[in-house]
């Protein structure tokens, strides 16, 4: 007949019992002196040899009674007279001439440590500071995207697209999973296809740890410093701290806060008009589903609601009296002084010449590459209109020319 299945040598029921032993003791030994770390010893020894399986058992098993030994002199002389202490030593010494382990050789490579329990609640887990806990799970800071609205209005898309839009009523210029921003347009100047924003809609959705759902809304001459229900934070949840407003300058520019996604808005006013900006993270810039595909931020300006620029209808200011009132703000004749020169020429409102220059201003604070601050389209800046002033040459000459005769 066979072996019973139960049946064990006598160095494999040794060892057994000496492994339930010091379970045993580590389990109900709580008494021992907090100096003396045999039980962690003892832990050590237990987690090393609990699971040890395949041809090289023995070796491994030798190598986790030398790191046991070496621990255990290591605790010498604070475990001096313990119970639990000796009773290991002994078992050490024989368990390694049953298996016969010699005294010098490779150990056990360490059991790494638990972390260190928190003790400092919920705020410490920084769950409601979104660049500390990308930076704790990639290794790396987030990335950054950057977009913007103003003027008649003109959006930079998260892309470095840039439209001229006439976007009459309300459209959506973000619309994900933790945003909502929704601008409405009007008509800047009677038989014109330019509008310009009258009033900003921003929701920031609920996220259980962190806020409560806020809502922030702006009008013409109405640049609230405190979101709808009249507070400036999240609430009275944990991270409330985390979404902040505060005034920059009074009626005219606001800023707002969102550490639990990493997010900055500015909203302007300049004239009678509305510019928004926003500094938004990549990931939480990308959180929306395929029916929230209309958002002005993402795919700007929809094709049939895109104007060009070269299309400026005189409404009381010339071109050149333009691009000299938008050079004075804007020395760099790129995608933001072209849309100066738009406005000032379509609305007849010098004040425009500050919503550009408000938003050059927001896109070097908010966009994450300072190489890309500047955007140049040729072709579509308002084409001056110099016939006059040639009228006046060609029929100089000709006056000239007839004296001559």
């Amino acid at each position: 007949m066979g072996k019973s299945a139960c049946s064990t040598s006598p160095q494999q029921l040794e060892s057994t019992c000496f492994i339930l032993r010091a379970l045993f003791l580590l389990l109900c030994c709580k008494h021992a002196c907090c100096q003396c770390k045999i039980l962690r010893c003892n832990a050590d020894y237990v987690a090393a040899t609990l699971n040890l399986r395949g041809s090289n058992k023995d070796t491994a098993y030798c190598n986790a009674l030398r790191s046991y030994s070496h621990c255990t002199r290591k605790t010498a002389r604070t475990c001096r007279g313990d119970l639990v202490y000796h009773s290991a030593v002994h078992g050490i010494e024989d368990l390694m001439i049953q298996h016969n382990c010699s005294k010098e050789g490779p150990t056990s490579p360490p059991r790494p440590r638990p972390p260190a329990p928190n003790h400092q609640g919920f705020e410490s887990l920084d769950i409601c500071n979104y660049e500390k806990n990308f930076l704790y799970k990639h290794g790396q800071p987030p990335t950054y995207q950057h977009c913007a609205a103003f003027g008649d209005p003109h959006v930079r898309t998260f892309h470095d697209e840039f439209h001229t839009c006439r976007v009459e009523g309300s459209w959506p210029l973000l619309d994900n999973n933790y945003l909502f921003v929704q601008a409405t347009s009007y008509p800047v100047a009677k038989s014109s296809n330019a509008t310009a924003t009258g009033k900003l809609t921003i929701i920031f959705k609920n996220m259980k740890e962190c806020i409560d759902q806020k809502v922030y809304q702006a009008e013409i001459d109405n640049l609230p410093a405190a979101f709808e229900d009249g507070s400036v934070n999240g609430g009275e949840r944990p991270g409330g701290s985390s979404l902040t407003i505060q005034e920059r300058t009074p009626g005219q520019h606001v800023e707002i806060r969102a550490a639990y996604i990493g997010t900055t808005i500015a909203v302007r006013q300049a004239g009678r008009q509305l510019s928004f900006a926003i500094r938004a993270a990549e990931q939480v810039a990308r959180a929306f589903t395929e029916e929230q595909d209309l958002q002005l931020c993402v795919g700007g300006c929809p094709p049939s609601q895109r104007i060009s620029r070269s299309e400026c209808r005189h409404s009381g200011i010339a071109a050149e009296t333009a691009r000299l009132l938008c050079k004075e703000k804007l020395p760099v004749e790129d995608v933001y002084f072209q849309s100066c020169v738009f406005d000032v020429v379509t609305s007849g409102d010098a004040n425009f010449t500050l919503a550009a220059h408000g938003a050059l201003e927001d896109a070097k604070m908010f966009h994450p590459d300072a190489e890309k601050l500047h955007i140049f389209q040729t072709g579509v800046g308002c084409r001056l209109n110099s016939l006059p002033f040639l009228l006046v040459i060609v029929i100089s000459n000709l006056l000239a020319i007839q004296l001559c005769f």
